[in-house]
């Protein structure tokens, strides 16, 4: 079993099988996205078949974050806010750090279609959020700590924080903004330290523990938060 790292996604679970007969993707219990594919698929066609399938994924992924809920006045990351107003359409727009949602009557705020369009426009203004401050927050902990990395990616995957590949790249979830800025610390802590560790070992945790002496606090905080956006 792999991961391939996506964009969009997050890493995506790849298992090729003998007894698989085409390709498939499906939501594990976590809410990380399961590819199933014939032993001999190659990587060029599960990357093509992921393409295709955008649309779909993005719908399996809304129905699973289905109790995610924007409501008027709401904070969104660090420095953006949502305003529902009424109008004549359906329209979610950003003017400076406020999302302004439009929504007709009788359609009611609650209505899917609605919340998929803020949440559209909401990770749009966190992935800006997240490019400005990540990266070099990240850089600085680096320099602070000792560590080094090859390069960072972001992603809107609905069941991690963040990973680190063994080539050391860096994936950090978008969502990591609308966490204090302690956890956001922690995560970004926690796959620098995966640059020296790929696991979770008692000499991993001792890694984290001379970066983060408050780690396992940061841990059970995270632990009760989700990256759904």
């Amino acid at each position: 079993m792999n991961e391939l790292p996506d964009d969009e996604f997050g890493p995506i679970i790849v298992r090729r099988l003998a007894r698989a007969r085409a390709i498939t993707l499906s939501l594990n219990a976590r809410g990380q996205l399961k590819l199933t594919a014939p032993r001999r698929t190659s990587l060029r066609a599960i990357e093509r078949l992921i393409n295709e399938s955008r649309p779909h994924i993005r719908q399996l992924l809304a129905q699973h974050g289905a109790g995610a809920r924007y409501t008027s006045g709401m904070a969104i990351g660090k420095q953006h806010s949502l305003v529902v107003a009424p109008g004549n359409q359906l329209q979610v727009r950003r003017q400076g750090c406020v999302i302004i949602a439009t929504v007709p009557a009788p359609m009611q705020l609650e209505h899917p279609t609605v919340q998929q369009a803020i949440a559209r426009a909401a990770q749009a203004a966190l992935r800006r959020e997240a490019k400005h401050y990540l990266p070099g927050r990240l850089a600085a902990l680096a320099t602070q700590h000792g560590y080094t990395y090859q390069r960072v990616r972001f992603s809107h995957a609905i069941s991690r924080w963040g990973s680190c590949s063994s080539q050391g790249t860096i994936s950090l979830n978008i969502a990591l903004m609308n966490l204090p800025f302690a956890l956001i610390d922690y995560v970004l802590i926690h796959e620098l330290c995966h640059t020296q560790r790929m696991d979770h070992s008692p000499a991993f945790w001792r890694l984290v523990a001379a970066a983060d002496p408050h780690y396992h606090q940061h841990r059970q905080q995270l632990k009760r938060r989700s990256p759904i956006i």
